[in-house]
Parts: structure tokens; C-alpha cells; sequence
């Protein structure tokens, strides 16, 4: 554990902590009020996930608990690693531990990195009423790591939970989860593009623009017009 603080102090900088400081909006009312940064790139955190993936999920979830935004996200892709090499029981109790640390999962990069291969892959044989009740959820970062888990699902050509939560999420008033959703219906629309285009038919003239724009950003220009302009 001090060896991965000591690590991450040495390769802090500054000058990357003050940029994104700036640009995940840690400022007074903003989503990341109060966020701290130390300036460790991603690249960076995820070598060093591999380096310390033999420690224990206990030490994981210490660090975790860190108010250093790097220190969080290190520690979940340090626990992704370990989820990826695990039996049934151990997958379990890291999910568990996953959704009872939600407090500390609390933006987007840290949900849009690991929520799809922990979440997501436990789910995916199993009941999807936990993504649900996230979908339900006061928070911003538990709404967005129940459209974010069943990207897992997308990727495996099974599209119907998505398509359920996108629904319920359409008026959601965080510009964050209209991003989400619209970013999970593109993905749809990547795979399956007449069953993307099914739901947006449906539902298009009632999503945000933000949402609306994600989901139709690699249609044709002709077709996105249409849709912008609400003739389809």
C-alpha cells in the first residue's frame, strides 16, 4: 500500500492535475465539486494495475476510499483485473463490494471504465433488477452505471436491457446521463442499426438534443438532418 502512494506521488504532475482539475468540472456546483487530482495519466494507471494486481481486494477497496481521483481508479482497475481471473464466489463478492462503494465511484471515467466488466459481466446471466434499481437511483453515477453495465450486453448482440433503461432514462435531467444513454444507443446502432432506428422512431421528438446527437452521430448527414429536424 505506501508503495503505491509513493509510486503515484513520484509521478504526479502538476501541471496534468491542474488540467483536469479544469475539465471533469471540480469547481463549486459543478459534478466533480471537490474532486482532487494528481496529475497520473490513464495510460499510466493502468500499467500500474497490472504491476499490483496480486494485492488483495481489501487493500483494493482502502484505496478506493482515496479522495485522490487516480487513487480511486487505479483501485478499480486493480479490482477488474482481479474479477477477470476469479471464480464465481470471489466475482460475486467484488460486485457486491463494487455497488456497496458507489459513493466512491463518483464520475463518469471511473463508471465508463469498469462498470461494463464487473457489473455488466455479473449481470449478464442473472437477473437485471439490480440495474434497475441503479436506474431508479437519486445519484448521477449509479444512473450511469446501470446504462453504462449493459454495454457488456451490447457487445454481445443482446440489446433489450439497454433499450429498457434508455427508456426510463429519456428524461433525465443530467446532461452527463444524456450523453450515456445516447452514447449506449449508438453502440446499439453499430451492431444493429434497424433496431436502434426502431427505438429512436418511437422516442426520438421527446429526448434531449445532447442525447439525440450521441445516438445518431454516425448515421448518414442526410438522415441526421432529418432527425434533428424531427421529419422522420
Amino acid at each position: 500500500m505506501d508503495e503505491i502512494h509513493s509510486r503515484l506521488k513520484k509521478l504526479a504532475n502538476t501541471k496534468d492535475a491542474e488540467n483536469a482539475q479544469r475539465f471533469f468540472k471540480t469547481g463549486p456546483g459543478e459534478y466533480g465539486e471537490g474532486d482532487l487530482f494528481i496529475g497520473v495519466r490513464v495510460p499510466v494507471l493502468r500499467k500500474l494495475s497490472k504491476e499490483y494486481q496480486a494485492i488483495t481486494i481489501e487493500q483494493a477497496i482502502r484505496i478506493l476510499k482515496s479522495p485522490i481521483h487516480e487513487k480511486r481508479m487505479l483501485a478499480l482497475f486493480i479490482l477488474v483485473r482481479i474479477y477477470s481471473r476469479e471464480d464465481k464466489e470471489i466475482k460475486g463478492r467484488i460486485y457486491e463490494l463494487y455497488l456497496k462503494h458507489t459513493s466512491f465511484i463518483n464520475s463518469w471515467d471511473l463508471i465508463d471504465t469498469t462498470a461494463q466488466h464487473i457489473v455488466g459481466h455479473f449481470l449478464f446471466t442473472r437477473s437485471k433488477a439490480p440495474l434497475y434499481q441503479l436506474m431508479k437511483s437519486n445519484s448521477l453515477w449509479e444512473r450511469r452505471i446501470s446504462i453504462l453495465s449493459t454495454f457488456y450486453f451490447i457487445k454481445r448482440e443482446k440489446y433489450t436491457v439497454t433499450l429498457k433503461i434508455a427508456k426510463q432514462l429519456l428524461n433525465d435531467k443530467e446532461d452527463l446521463m444524456h450523453k450515456a444513454v445516447g452514447w449506449m444507443l449508438r453502440e446499439v446502432g453499430n451492431r444493429n442499426v434497424s433496431t436502434e432506428e426502431h427505438f429512436l422512431k418511437q422516442h426520438y421528438k421527446q429526448m434531449p438534443r445532447t442525447m439525440l446527437r450521441y445516438a445518431i452521430e454516425k448515421f448518414p448527414e442526410k438522415k441526421r438532418k432529418r432527425y434533428l429536424q424531427g421529419k422522420i
